[in-house]
C-alpha cells in the first residue's frame, strides 16, 4: 500500500514539538511531502530537519502537491479558509484548536468534511489520554442520569504567552510562535478562552454530550494585556442543566507547569469527577455504587499524541474512534463565541444550536 502523503500548513512551535515527532514514528505509513509557514529561515530548517520535499510560504503549494492528510496549525483566524481548502482538495485534516473563531465557520468545516467523506480531527489531546478513555467508559456504561449541574475549571501557564512577552512550556525552542498569533484578536479570536478553555470544553462536551443554549461571561486581565487572561462564565444547557466555567493564566513554573483541569457534574442519579491535575476519577451512582479506578502517576499530564495518530489511522481505514470530531470542535466554538459576545455586551448571549449530521 502506498504511503499517505503528508502536508503541513502552519508549522508552528507546538506542531514541531508534538505533531511532527509523532508522525515521524509512522514513516512506514506517512511520507513527509510539503510544508508551508511564514518565515523563510524557519521554513527551510523545518524542511531540512523533517525531510519535506516541498517548502513554501504559500499554503496552496502544499495542497497542489496532492496530499492525503494535512495538518492545519496556522493562527485560528486562518483555520476555516485553509482547512476547508484542504478538505476540498481531498485531504483528511487535523486542525488545531480552537477549530475556528466563528461558529458558522466551524459548522461549515464539519459539514464539508461529512459531505466529501473526509475525516476531520481537532487537536484536543486530552480526549485521547487513557485516563479520558476510562472517564468516557464510566459515563457511557454507568452514567449519572440526567445531568443537572456542571463545574469546569482550568488554569495553565499562559500568562507570558498572552502578554506577548514569551512562549509557553514545551514549545519547540527553535520555533517560538509570533506573539500576534496569540495576542491579535483578529488572528486568535481572543485570549485564554480560545487558547485553553477550548480544551476544557472539548473534554466536558465529549464526556457529557451537553449542548449549551446561553452564556453570561466576564473576562479580565492586566491593563497591559492585549487579550484576556481570565474568564468566568455561567452556562445554561439544553435540557435544563446549568453550569459554571472558569479559567486563567498561571505564572510560569507554578506547580511544575502542570495544567489544572477539572470537571465535576451532578446528575439525577449520581455524581462524577475527573481531575487531570490530581489524577482523580470518580463516579458515584445512587444509592451506594462508587467507581474510583486506580490511575498511573502523571496520568493527567497533557500531550497531543492521540490526534495525529488518529488522523493517520482514520485515513488508512482502521477501526479507531475519532475522539475529537468536527462537530465537537464546532460545539466548543459555539460556547467560546457566546462567552466573548456576552463579555463585550454585558448581557446573556444566546447560541443558535446547530445540529450535526444525523441528529
Amino acid at each position: 500500500m502506498a504511503k499517505l502523503r503528508l502536508g503541513v500548513i502552519g508549522a508552528g512551535s507546538w506542531t514541531v514539538a508534538s505533531h511532527l515527532p509523532e508522525l515521524s514514528k509512522r514513516r512506514d505509513d506517512v511520507e513527509f511531502v510539503a510544508v508551508a509557514r511564514k518565515g523563510p529561515e524557519l521554513l527551510d530548517k523545518i524542511k531540512t530537519d523533517w525531510g519535506f520535499q516541498i517548502a513554501s510560504e504559500d499554503y496552496h503549494d502544499v495542497l497542489d502537491a496532492g496530499v492525503d492528510i494535512c495538518l492545519v496549525a496556522s493562527p485560528s483566524g486562518l483555520h476555516h479558509e485553509q482547512a476547508k481548502a484542504a478538505i476540498e482538495a481531498g485531504a483528511h485534516v487535523l486542525v488545531e484548536k480552537p477549530m475556528t473563531i466563528r461558529p458558522d465557520d466551524a459548522w461549515d468545516l464539519a459539514d464539508t468534511a461529512d459531505a466529501l467523506d473526509r475525516h476531520l480531527v481537532v487537536s484536543f489531546g486530552w480526549n485521547y489520554k487513557p485516563m479520558m478513555h476510562e472517564a468516557k467508559r464510566l459515563m457511557s456504561d454507568h452514567g449519572i442520569g440526567r445531568i443537572e449541574h456542571l463545574m469546569l475549571h482550568m488554569a495553565s501557564q499562559t500568562r507570558e504567552l498572552l502578554l506577548g512577552t514569551g512562549a509557553y512550556p514545551d514549545a519547540a525552542p527553535d520555533s517560538i510562535p509570533e506573539a500576534r498569533t496569540w495576542t491579535d484578536p483578529a488572528l486568535s479570536g481572543g485570549g485564554y478562552a480560545q487558547a485553553q478553555l477550548s480544551h476544557a470544553l472539548a473534554m466536558a462536551l465529549w464526556l457529557t454530550d451537553l449542548r449549551a443554549s446561553e452564556v453570561f461571561a466576564f473576562m479580565s486581565g492586566p491593563t497591559e494585556a492585549p487579550v484576556e487572561l481570565f474568564d468566568a462564565a455561567a452556562i445554561r444547557f439544553e435540557g435544563g442543566a446549568i453550569g459554571t466555567m472558569d479559567g486563567g493564566s498561571d505564572h510560569l513554573n507554578a506547580g511544575d507547569n502542570k495544567h489544572q483541569l477539572e470537571l465535576r457534574a451532578i446528575g439525577s442519579e449520581g455524581q462524577f469527577q475527573v481531575d487531570f491535575e490530581r489524577e482523580a476519577l470518580w463516579l458515584f451512582r445512587a444509592p451506594n455504587t462508587n467507581y474510583r479506578p486506580n490511575l498511573d502517576a502523571n496520568a493527567g499530564l497533557y500531550d497531543c499524541v492521540g490526534p495525529p495518530h488518529a488522523l493517520v489511522d482514520l485515513a488508512l481505514g482502521k477501526d479507531v474512534t475519532n475522539c475529537s470530531p468536527g462537530w465537537l470542535g464546532a460545539r466548543t466554538v459555539e460556547i467560546l463565541d457566546a462567552c466573548y459576545r456576552s463579555a463585550a455586551s454585558g448581557s446573556v448571549a444566546h447560541i443558535a444550536g446547530r445540529r450535526r449530521k444525523g441528529e
